[in-house]
């Protein structure tokens, strides 16, 4: 899809966020409003946005810190948030369901990355169920293994990409 911007999220975006997070995840795994909210107001260098004809169709957020264990649940509400950390840890990519399968996410996840290095930070992280880490590795990413995060009552691993 070649109409698509990436662009750094803006606070009139948060509405739209919302409908995308949750639209893509399952209600105890979606993050609240007021945690967009946080993530836009405390860190939109973090955060960007996929929009297409006006509308924000897609979504990549972060919190930064210099600790390798991302699994404290507080931390998704930027609790121990660190700008700069030396480490940036993805929140959630999501994208609508109607605009899945057309690269957007992966475009999202690229300039995320490439924004990332520009930032100067060390290490991309995420935790994502295990029927993702394949998607994340094709992309460079490394399986650290189970997560101890049981957010949402799920199963998670650690990836990571050195920057």
């Amino acid at each position: 899809m070649n109409n698509i911007t990436i662009r750094m999220v803006e606070p009139d975006d948060l509405t739209a966020c919302h409908t995308i997070e949750a639209r893509s995840f399952p209600p105890l795994e979606a993050a609240w409003t007021s945690a967009l909210r946080t993530r836009i107001e405390t860190y939109p260098e973090g955060y960007l946005v996929a929009e297409t004809g006006n509308r924000v169709v897609g979504q990549i957020n972060s919190g930064s810190t210099s600790k390798n264990d991302i699994s404290d649940a507080e931390f998704k509400q930027l609790v121990g948030h660190d700008p700069d950390g030396e480490n940036i840890v993805i929140f959630s990519l999501s994208v609508l369901p109607e605009y899945r399968n057309q690269g957007i996410a992966t475009r999202l996840l690229e300039s995320f990355v490439d924004h990332a290095r520009d930032m100067g930070k060390h290490k991309v992280m995420l935790l994502c169920k295990p029927d993702i880490v394949p998607y994340y590795e094709r992309r460079g990413f490394t399986d650290g293994g189970l997560s101890t995060s049981t957010h949402g009552g799920a199963t998670w691993h650690v990836m990571s990409l050195t920057l």
